[in-house]
């Protein structure tokens, strides 16, 4: 049976979807990650013949939702990224100056270090997906989580 190019679309965007629209939701929070992970599909749609060929196109994807994010950030000037605050009356399973904190790191600290510790991604998985090093993500991770822990006032 011969695949046509929506079923192929279709089986990329099954296996695909979820680890773009994580990196970008890391990078970016969860409502604009989500909105650009959508658009870089769209984007990967209109263009599925040369996307189809590409030796890591989640990559390529992550790079075209990045680059739209970050326009809509310049053209909102919003300068900061926002994560779901922990409503009072409940116990969070995380500390609750964690979303702050990590609204202050930079986009790709903030990236690296959610896909790691809160999406339990590997350190290759992350590496291949923002088409850098292993040892660039191992060094972000350390700088991320150093100023996570000044900023919440936890010592080692």
């Amino acid at each position: 049976m011969r695949t046509t190019p929506q079923l192929a679309f279709t089986a990329f965007v099954d296996s695909h979807e979820r680890q773009v629209r994580e990196a970008l939701t890391a990078a970016f929070g969860i409502e604009l990650g989500r909105d650009v992970a959508a658009e870089a599909f769209a984007h990967a749609w209109e263009r599925w013949d040369r996307v189809s060929t590409m030796d890591n196109p989640a990559g390529y994807l992550y790079v075209v939702g990045r680059n739209r994010a970050r326009k809509i950030l310049k053209r909102t000037r919003r300068r900061t990224v926002t994560y779901p605050s922990v409503p009072i009356p409940s116990t969070p399973a995380f500390e609750p100056a964690l979303a702050t904190e990590l609204a202050n790191l930079s986009e790709r600290e903030r990236c690296v270090v959610v896909l790691l510790h809160g999406f339990e991604w590997s350190m290759s998985e992350v590496a291949e997906t923002l088409e850098v090093s292993k040892s660039t993500v191992q060094s972000y991770a350390e700088r991320a989580l150093a100023k996570l822990r000044s900023g919440m006032g936890v010592r080692r």
